[in-house]
């Protein structure tokens, strides 16, 4: 016994050692490794994970550049948070003639008019400039108040090397971006239903108008989704995206894939023709080889200190679970036990559920993140709790509920049925005791009735 007790604390003590050893190794490996043995010819070329915004590769992402008509994208954004599609866009002299000539055009005329819908589609997939200047116009009033609104959406969403000056992207010195900065914009515009429909139609035809007799067919220029002029560059998991090009400017390309459930999203600057999409497909290729997607929900748990910090709700920690949407994306040779969590308060001015946040880290890169959901803000199953505003509640009087008389009454109810099945149990005896009560009544009754008969007899034999 004694030498099988030596013996175990020997094996406890290498078991130990290699398990130190085997987290040494992977924080080593956390810390060091992160995939980036792809180049391309592009200046700057960014791919970013579109639900978490993790970045998957970088070259040269702040960088300042002429964007070309990917600058569309941003002016898409602007109009699809702010229109309705079935509005009417009337075209100015301004809008067909202000833009330069033999720029991209669907050749448009003077108080023409297209729902915006239509002009949407002129611009995204023919690139037409009068377009994008007719929305510009059609949204803010003139190309400067859109301008404004350009700007200070590309504040919003963290952008810190951009200033546009138009509606479509033609040169200026005072229009420019990053890929870092398109990537975030893109991912944005990515967010809406329709700006996705828009870029992944391959064909479109505008119906007539009241100056345009015949339809007007339009092709997608993105020549990894459609061979608009070639079937050479065409990639199967191209979900649409954005070209642009001009001279000062170079190729430039926004593109959206998806594989195995993860969406990237790839933008190359100042690159040179053809090479955008050749780049473009590498990155995607490299990307989706070396790189999963991991629900955090799957994996991930929550504790009453992990609560507390949000700062709300910490006395109904039960209730608050993790968003089963969220998601890290790590290198496939890397694990979920790799990553490192913080939990941050969190508010979403458009969901009020929202109580705080598990953002990830692997490699000292943030990798995803997945909000903490207070399920009560979501589920009619409380309607009772009547929980203030400023705790995350409705605000709104409900019945309140007595919960020590209702467990009183619980309690006198069991009683009642308890004593129901006692008497029921009971009932054989008492009928038997009735019975018996009853034969020993008319026993007697009998017994008495003979005795006055026999008396009557014996006075009449007397006389």
């Amino acid at each position: 016994m004694r030498f099988k007790r030596i013996f175990s604390k020997v094996l406890a003590c290498v078991l130990l050692t290699n398990a130190f050893a085997i987290g040494n190794y992977k924080e080593v490996k956390a810390a060091d490794y992160w995939p980036s043995s792809v180049d391309v010819t592009a200046e700057s070329a960014i791919i970013m994970e579109q639900e978490t915004g993790t970045i998957l590769y970088s070259k040269n992402i702040d960088e300042v550049h002429f964007p070309a008509s990917i600058t569309k994208i941003m002016t898409a954004l602007i109009v699809l948070e702010n229109c309705d599609l079935d509005e009417t866009v009337k075209f100015s002299a301004d809008a067909v003639y202000g833009t330069e000539l033999g720029s991209s055009s669907i050749a448009r005329d003077v108080d023409e008019e297209m729902t915006v819908e239509q002009t949407l589609y002129g611009m995204m997939l023919e690139s037409a400039n009068e377009c994008a200047y007719a929305l510009g116009e059609h949204v803010a009033g003139d190309i400067p108040s859109f301008v404004k609104m350009m700007n200070a959406k590309a504040k919003e969403l963290g952008c810190t090397n951009t200033h546009f000056n138009n509606t479509n992207g033609l040169p200026d010195d005072e229009h420019y971006t990053s890929a870092h900065d398109m990537a975030l914009i893109s991912r944005a515009a990515y967010s809406i239903p329709k700006f996705v429909e828009i870029v992944g139609t391959k064909n479109y035809t505008i119906p007539p108008t009241n100056k345009h007799p015949d339809p007007t067919p339009l092709n997608n220029h993105h020549q990894m989704l459609h061979f608009y002029k070639s079937n050479k560059y065409l990639y199967e998991y191209c979900l649409g995206g954005k070209t642009g090009y001009t001279a000062v400017a170079g190729a430039t390309l926004v593109t959206y894939a998806k594989k195995d459930g993860m969406t990237l999203i790839c933008v190359v600057m100042r690159d040179s023709v053809t090479d955008q999409y050749t780049d473009t497909t590498s990155l995607f290729e490299y990307c989706f080889d070396n790189f999963s997607t991991y629900n955090v929900a799957d994996f991930a748990s929550i504790s009453e200190d992990d609560v507390n910090i949000t700062g709300r709700l910490s006395e109904n920690s039960e209730l608050i679970k993790i968003d089963k949407n969220g998601l890290i994306v790590i290198p496939k040779t890397a694990s979920v036990l790799d990553v490192t969590s913080e939990v941050v308060p969190f508010s979403d001015d458009n969901d009020k559920s929202v109580v705080g946040q598990l953002k990830y880290t692997y490699a000292e890169r943030n990798v995803g993140q997945a909000n903490l959901v207070f399920t009560n803000a979501e589920v009619e199953s409380y309607p009772f709790d009547n929980i203030p505003v400023e705790k995350g509640g409705s605000g709104k009087e409900y019945i309140q509920i007595d919960y020590p008389k209702i467990g009183l009454m619980i309690l006198g109810v069991i009683a009642l049925i308890a004593l129901a099945a006692y008497i029921k149990s009971k009932s054989s005896e008492i009928l038997l005791f009735r019975h018996r009560y009853k034969s020993r009544h008319t026993k007697r009754k009998k017994t008495n009735m003979t005795i006055i008969r026999d008396n009557s007899k014996n006075r009449r034999k007397r006389r």
